[in-house]
């Protein structure tokens, strides 16, 4: 397998962030989705990042970066024939590891409320992060969950 930054041109992730969108629609109500669409995630603070095997698109994850010191997770997505092989988790990783290399001292993330979104929820949780308030121009909302992570306090 292997993770690479992205242009977001291929048909592939627009396919993909298009299912990653519909999941959100069908899950939150319009008021409460945060998703991005493909024109949100060319922003120049944000870095986003496709994983492969061979030509198969398995998922994808981007980190924006908030300021110098906090960057946020976002469109993080798992191709649905791929879940349960582990690549939600490599991607977490990935972006942990270039969020510490980038000297952030704090990763942070919104995620859904339903139950839909527990595994997600259970996943991040795996990697040390922790329920917060808002951040950034979130507001406090029934259907979001914040979660962060301290990067200082990591070996």
């Amino acid at each position: 397998m292997l993770i690479r930054e992205d242009d977001l041109t291929g048909a592939e992730i627009a396919a993909l962030l298009q299912l990653h969108l519909d999941h959100m629609s069908h899950n939150s109500p319009p008021e409460s989705i945060h998703a991005l669409d493909l024109d949100a995630l060319r922003r120049p603070e944000i870095t986003f990042w496709t994983i492969w095997d061979d030509a198969e698109l398995l998922g994808c994850g981007a980190l924006n970066e908030l300021d110098a010191k906090h960057g946020e997770i976002k469109s993080m997505h798992t191709a649905q024939a791929q879940r349960g092989r582990g690549i939600a988790g490599r991607i977490v990783r990935h972006l942990i590891d270039v969020a510490q290399t980038r000297a952030y001292q704090r990763l942070s993330l919104e995620t859904g409320s339903a139950a839909a979104f527990a595994p997600a929820r259970g996943l991040y949780a795996g990697y040390g992060f922790v329920p917060c308030g808002p951040f950034a121009s979130y507001r406090e909302d029934p259907f979001s969950v914040f979660m962060t992570l301290e990067l200082a306090k990591r070996p």
